[in-house]
């Protein structure tokens, strides 16, 4: 399998590819007034507004460096009821790719309730890799914000 590897702060993490739909330059991304902190904004791709999560602000607390290596990756957000939206993913450092079996990741032994999207590890020279499930990444209320569902009380 082919992986798109990132950054955040100064750990890196890997996207399965084939849910990657593009990688947009950090261009374009439209503010929007009293959204979550984790929240960009929405993108234009395709005809249609996309909202961005910065991963960054929601993994991290604090939002993704302004770099040149900064991108939106634009994902299929899986909704077993509505079919999948496209969602941006703002990150950092998204200039690699990596080839290798699924099998090869292995359970990173923590799980943690809050971060449920934190996949599998792998290791190589420079160290850990853990993959980002796209499937967990957005809590329900999140999801309910970004793709107009019924509101989801907390």
């Amino acid at each position: 399998m082919l992986f798109l590897l990132f950054e955040l702060g100064t750990e890196r993490y890997a996207l399965d590819a084939g849910q990657v739909v593009a990688v947009l330059p950090r261009l374009g991304v439209k503010e929007i007034p009293h959204a979550p902190p984790a929240v960009a904004g929405l993108c234009h791709y395709g005809g249609s507004p996309v909202p961005v999560i910065d991963l960054g602000q929601l993994a991290l607390g604090r939002p993704c460096a302004n770099r040149l290596s900064t991108r939106i990756v634009l994902v299929h957000f899986p909704d077993p009821t509505h079919g999948p939206h496209l969602l941006g993913l703002l990150v950092e450092r998204a200039t690699e790719t990596l080839r290798r079996d699924e099998g090869d990741f292995v359970p990173a032994g923590v799980s943690i309730d809050a971060a449920s999207y934190l996949g599998p590890v792998i290791a190589d020279a420079r160290g850990l890799i853990q993959r980002i499930e796209v499937r967990h990444l957005l809590p329900p209320p999140l999801q309910a914000l970004l793709f107009n569902k019924e509101t989801v009380a907390a």
